[in-house]
């Protein structure tokens, strides 16, 4: 299997079904971590975050989220598909509980915080709160949901969920964000994939111009590591693709390079 790819397998007696990244810094990734979780009622995930910030991303189903002063019934959503969810922000040093009170899918997106910076307290991210918008057109068109942009507090992390219909092309025109200068921030990133139909699949590119290139196919519940390069990525024709972005670096900024070969192709 890639170095750069992490599929998915049956829950463990915690119900997690996929890790990747932090902690310990596996994976070749210094930033960002992501796990994900099939969770049965009253299954609950109990943690402390440590020294890094936690994204809770409910993708289905409805739970109780305690944290500090935080006590909150969030969910509703049957899928990823159908619209916003409920996210969660928790900063370090924050002791929390999650018990789901139906069948739940959870993602935990864990991020290392830079020297010096102030994390805001725990809050819930609700639906209405999400800002959504529609990038690109045509064969490259998908629908955006910014769960955690940079003009949203938090100290590292970025959260985006994005829809890609089938037959469609994301991450497009070609683009990285892997070298820290006034023109471009250096974020590692995690894609998390979902697909809408049984055996849907897609692939996804990773490559610099430089002699990385690495051809990905992904399948329902399939991780992608990006550490650096370009990383576009295509849902074949009837497959609906999800995927849940985090980021992290340095810098919480998110500006890109484009692939010189596509900078005209919007």
């Amino acid at each position: 299997m890639s170095l750069y790819l992490r599929r998915a397998h049956q829950p463990d007696a915690q119900g997690r079904c996929l890790t990747a990244g932090l902690p310990g810094q596996r994976d070749g990734l210094g930033h960002i971590g992501l796990e994900a979780f099939a969770l049965q009622p009253g299954q609950a995930v109990s943690r402390s975050t440590g020294r890094l910030e936690t994204g809770l991303v409910l993708l289905s189903g409805t739970g109780l989220i305690e944290a500090a002063d935080l006590h909150a019934e969030i969910g509703g959503r049957r899928s990823p598909f159908e619209g916003p969810g409920h996210s969660v922000y928790l900063p370090p040093g924050a002791a929390w509980r999650f018990t789901p009170a139906s069948a739940c899918e959870l993602a935990l997106c864990h991020a290392a915080v830079p020297p010096g910076a102030a994390p805001p307290p725990p809050r819930v991210i609700m639906p209405g709160a999400v800002r959504c918008s529609t990038r690109g057109a045509g064969d490259n068109e998908r629908f955006i949901r910014d769960l955690l942009p940079e003009t949203e507090p938090a100290a590292a992390m970025l959260l985006v969920e994005v829809i890609t219909p089938g037959g469609h092309w994301s991450s497009f025109p070609p683009h990285k964000h892997d070298t820290a200068g006034p023109d471009e921030t250096a974020l590692e990133e995690i894609y998390y994939h979902r697909f809408r139909r049984p055996g849907g699949f897609g692939f996804q590119r990773i490559y610099d111009h430089a002699g990385l290139d690495e051809a990905l196919p992904l399948t329902d519940g399939a991780a992608v590591l990006v550490p650096r390069g370009y990383h576009p990525v295509s849902a074949a024709p009837g497959c609906d693709l999800y995927y849940l972005n985090i980021m992290a670096g340095p810098e919480r900024r998110w500006q890109i390079s484009t692939d010189p070969c596509f900078a005209i192709a919007r």
